[in-house]
């Protein structure tokens, strides 16, 4: 193999869009974090589906979520990450429990790694991908 003819694509990859869940895109480019809600069982959902993960129900409409969460876990890379992710380095990956009771993997953006905590509360704010993606991360709450 001749390494000299290696090409790295460095665009960074978007998000795959569903029809179930253009509505959840859109509401991001307005700045709403939108989560499905089951009109049947009342249980709130995310990542959008189809149908209701707890009764199979597709009664299910969307609601604005407060945007306000903790950190349950999260993990920060200093390196050794692929080549198009190497200019965010370092970056935080977590999972924060949002207060409508659901559970969402995000980044947590807008302060030091060292300084982030479990239970560390924080709110959502969206980062524009481009024209079509905006993604919502979370930063710590001012205090």
């Amino acid at each position: 193999m001749d390494i000299q003819n290696i090409q790295f694509d460095m665009t960074r990859p978007l998000p795959e869009t569903q029809p179930w869940s253009k509505p959840f895109w859109e509401g991001a480019k307005q700045g709403k974090l939108l989560i499905q809600h089951c009109k049947d069982c009342n249980a709130n959902i995310f990542y959008p589906r189809k149908v209701c993960p707890e009764c199979w129900s597709k009664n299910m409409d969307w609601i604005t979520a407060s945007g306000k969460a903790k950190v349950y876990m999260f993990s920060t890379a200093y390196d050794m990450v692929e080549p198009k992710f190497m200019a965010d380095l370092p970056y935080t990956v977590a999972y924060v429990n949002l207060e409508e009771g659901i559970r969402m993997m995000t980044r947590i953006v807008e302060c030091d790694p060292a300084d982030i905590h479990i239970d560390m509360e924080v709110e959502v704010v969206f980062h524009k991908l481009n024209d079509d993606f905006y993604l919502p991360y979370f930063k710590p709450v001012k205090k």
